[in-house]
């Protein structure tokens, strides 16, 4: 059991995913059967901005403590919601979302490229916690509108709750991830036809 007195090292969510809206949904996870939230404060959620390769420019000094981890979650849960919606084939309410994106304030920009070239880039404003997020908002709007949600799969396996596009040639794809679910449940298979019938 760690000290009471160090700090809890930071709980790193599979990148299993394939797309940036759920990998957002995989933040919440199983980890030695339980269901974890690897978000649990405003540095939490900077780290994993950070790890998929969304730096924060602005600066959170003026609001309050856990105001980007609120937003963080509510984004997410709104997310899981549309996404379950959308592959259940139900009509979705989109208003709490669309508010949510509504946020979002960018720009495009040019910046000199190689050889002479011009690279086109979008730039989002970044002064509260929901500007920070908007990209992913924007990420998982393409996601609802225009994904085929055939590749949109949650793990076949029972105890897992990840979510994944499926970018395979064969669009097979059953497990989050071949070494961890897929493997146990290929071995749990094998045992269970190699077991004598009574």
């Amino acid at each position: 059991m760690p000290n009471a007195s160090q700090p809890v090292p930071p709980i790193t969510p599979p990148r299993v995913a394939d797309h940036l809206a759920l990998e957002l949904l995989n933040t919440v996870f199983v980890l030695n059967g339980e269901l974890v939230d690897s978000l649990q404060g405003d540095n939490d959620v900077l780290r994993w901005l950070a790890d998929i390769d969304w730096p924060v420019k602005g600066n959170l000094a003026n609001s309050k403590p856990d105001t980007l981890l609120h937003s963080a979650r509510t984004l997410r849960e709104a997310i899981r919601k549309l996404v379950e919606t959308r592959k259940a084939g139900r009509r979705a309410d989109v208003a709490h979302f669309n508010a949510f994106l509504a946020e979002s304030q960018s720009h495009l920009k040019l910046s000199p490229g190689k050889g002479g070239t011009l690279n086109l880039e979008r730039e989002w404003k970044q002064s509260t916690p929901e500007e920070i997020l908007a990209p992913l908002a924007e990420s998982a709007a393409e996601l609802l509108s225009t994904g085929d949600f055939k590749l949109v799969r949650q793990c076949e396996d029972s105890e897992c709750v990840l979510w994944f596009y499926d970018r395979t040639r064969s669009h097979h794809r059953r497990w989050c991830s071949m070494a961890a679910c897929g493997n146990r449940n290929k071995v749990a298979a094998f045992r269970a036809r190699r077991q004598p019938t009574k």
